[in-house]
């Protein structure tokens, strides 16, 4: 999904609000966490993630690997934080991020 800066602005502004609904830890990527993650991203579609995991490169690979594997797109990604956005065109207006701040 190709998304304007313009887009990336205003998640990234709505993100800053966000806590983390998914952590991974330094034991990888289980089954449970790409489920929690699935579920996080039909219901919420933007999402701040906690990346508990020291090395540098591995965060940012684990990141890579989340996007591919779900389909979602990397907004930013600071430190051990990530924010990723995964539109849901039949998302419930109270549990999604974007349409509760649009409607602010």
């Amino acid at each position: 999904m190709s998304l304007s800066q313009a887009q990336k602005k205003a998640f990234r502004s709505i993100g800053h609000h966000l806590d983390p609904i998914v952590t991974v830890s330094e034991n990888g990527l289980s089954e449970g966490v790409m489920n929690e993650l699935e579920r996080a991203l039909h219901d919420h579609e933007l999402i701040k993630l906690k990346l508990a995991i020291n090395d540098r490169e591995a965060r940012a690979e684990v990141a890579r690997h989340l996007c591919s594997e779900s389909g979602a797109t990397l907004i930013q990604s600071i430190g051990k934080i990530a924010l990723l956005y995964r539109r849901n065109p039949q998302a419930k207006p109270k549990l999604s991020n974007v349409q509760r701040f649009n409607e602010k």
